[in-house]
């Protein structure tokens, strides 16, 4: 309990979601695919970035999140994470996605890049980083809709015992971890649950398909599991995410999960088959 309440990291996902997205999307790709992503990383020093590695695709789904860490050499990249709409107004994605600084049109234009053989192989094994991990952050609800608190950031809330987080790092670890830990546990144990039409409708869809049922996702549990009406009043004391809220709300994080890794998987189809 001491570790997890001095940890406070601020990476969406934290590393095990976007792992594990990412491994969901390797135990779904085409063969094809699978050894042109293995031959794209075996490359990976040519990023030069040696304190973040990226040789697997595990590796690589944290990449994005690890160079923030190198101060501005990528820190035109911050805004590609998220986009803030707002889930008290109509659905409009133009408007938090200027200029295409946003994870939507990062994710489309990522994996243009990928697919373009024209390109020198390190543009493409970082195409190939940032696609794995900006699909991951699409299907992380907070960094698909807010309410004018910076993705639930400024959203106080505890986590059972745990005092004084926010919404965010909540659904960005605690909650992930539970649920992607709760048994069948990891990638392979989400994976085993699907059914052939899960597998097969939850692959379809563009990227503003996915942001439009994240976004609905982040007004409807993020903010609907801590609030009587997520549009509402701010709670004037400290919600709490208890037990019995956290059991309802892992099967939607293991299919978030899911559902990031089979888009990502026809993604890579897409560009590398």
């Amino acid at each position: 309990l001491s570790l997890v309440l001095v940890a406070s990291p601020s990476s969406a996902w934290w590393e095990y979601g976007h792992e594990s997205i990412a491994t969901v999307a390797a135990l779904n790709v085409e063969p094809e695919t699978r050894r042109e992503i293995e031959r794209l990383l075996a490359k990976a020093e040519l990023l030069e970035t040696p304190t973040c590695p990226a040789s697997t695709i595990e590796e690589a789904s944290y990449w994005p999140d690890c160079i923030k860490k190198l101060g501005e050499r990528f820190s035109y990249a911050y805004s590609w994470h998220y986009q803030n709409v707002d889930i008290c107004k109509r659905f409009d994605q133009k408007s938090a996605c200027k200029d295409g600084h946003c994870v939507s049109a990062q994710i489309d234009r990522n994996a243009e890049l990928l697919a373009d053989e024209t390109l020198p192989d390190r543009e493409r094994v970082m195409a190939l980083a940032f696609l794995v991990h900006f699909v991951g952050d699409l299907h992380m609800p907070l960094h698909a809709g807010d309410k004018s608190d910076l993705g639930g950031n400024r959203f106080k809330a505890s986590y059972g015992v745990i005092p004084h987080r926010n919404l965010h790092a909540i659904w960005d670890g605690y909650l992930a971890d539970r649920g992607i830990s709760s048994p069948p546990a990891e990638p392979r144990g989400i994976v085993s649950e699907l059914t052939p039409e899960q597998r097969s409708a939850w692959s379809l869809g563009t990227t503003e398909d996915w942001a439009r049922e994240s976004w609905e996702v982040a007004r409807q549990f993020a903010y609907g599991s801590v609030m009587t009406d997520p549009c509402g009043a701010l709670p004037e004391t400290e919600p709490v995410i208890d037990e019995a809220t956290t059991r309802r709300l892992i099967p939607v994080v293991r299919e978030q999960v899911a559902k990031g890794g089979l888009r990502l998987a026809r993604l890579l189809d897409e560009a590398l088959a």
